[in-house]
């Protein structure tokens, strides 16, 4: 059989065994071998590295995508100098482990300050943990809510919310809500209770949560459950897009 031949078939079984990146690499890395008198378990290792690799950043990419952030941003991009925020602790949260044990963050702070992609940086961490993630806005998910109940797909979509480590409930409190939203949105958050974690921002005080859930009591109960296990980060100074608008008009005036 010539050489040819022989890499020909190698290819097809390396096809038929989906190893992508051993197909790709095996003529340069046995060149290599060759050019370095690399024994063929060397050969061999630095293939099997090679799709080890490549199959985690498949999977991370996977990840991300199923997450469906609105944008992707990096922790390593957010200004913590900008904002009363506790650098180490946001770090240390991003190494996952409030994920293996259920547990909640809750970022609240006025407008403006960061929380959103702070919320989608650890998101983007766990993403690259190859954790199960999924982003929402609030509005969206009460409107998926709806749908889902107009449609008696409630034990479905919430099924489906089990099945991940991790969502994001963003900007709740910006858009007002229905009562029949927010008691859907309620009974969700207290389905996925001590089995999924919840990054949720929020730019009100946990004592106006009431604006939010419109029942004294439902809002009691939401925030002791969010609480129990889990962390207040709370984000104190000026916005960032204030600052960058009087900034703007300083650099306009001169």
């Amino acid at each position: 059989m010539t050489d040819a031949n022989e890499h020909a078939l190698l290819g097809a079984h390396l096809k038929t065994l989906r190893l992508p990146t051993f197909a790709h690499n095996h003529r340069p890395f046995a060149e290599d071998a060759a050019r370095n008198n690399l024994g063929y378990g060397r050969y061999l290792l630095g293939l099997a590295e090679q799709e080890v690799a490549q199959r985690d950043r498949n999977q991370q990419s996977r990840a991300i995508r199923a997450a469906r952030f609105p944008l992707v941003k990096q922790l390593a991009d957010f200004d913590f100098s900008a904002v009363n925020l506790n650098k180490a602790r946001v770090l240390d949260l991003a190494r996952g482990e409030y994920i293996t044990h259920a547990e909640n963050l809750i970022l609240l702070g006025n407008p403006g300050l960061g929380k959103s992609h702070v919320a989608v940086g650890l998101a983007l961490a766990a993403c690259h943990q190859k954790r199960r993630v999924r982003f929402y806005t609030a509005a969206g998910l009460v409107n998926e809510l709806l749908t889902a109940q107009d449609k008696l797909a409630l034990p479905r979509l919430t099924q489906q919310a089990l099945k991940q480590e991790l969502l994001v409930i963003d900007e709740l409190g910006f858009v007002p809500l229905a009562e029949t939203g927010a008691r859907l949105l309620f009974q969700f958050c207290s389905d996925l209770h001590e089995r999924v974690s919840l990054i949720i921002t929020t730019n009100l005080p946990f004592a106006k949560w009431t604006q939010v859930f419109r029942d004294e009591t439902m809002t009691a109960a939401l925030v002791d459950r969010l609480t129990h296990r889990g962390h207040v980060i709370e984000f104190v100074g000026e916005s960032f897009r204030f600052k960058q608008r009087m900034k703007k008009a300083k650099t306009a005036a001169t």
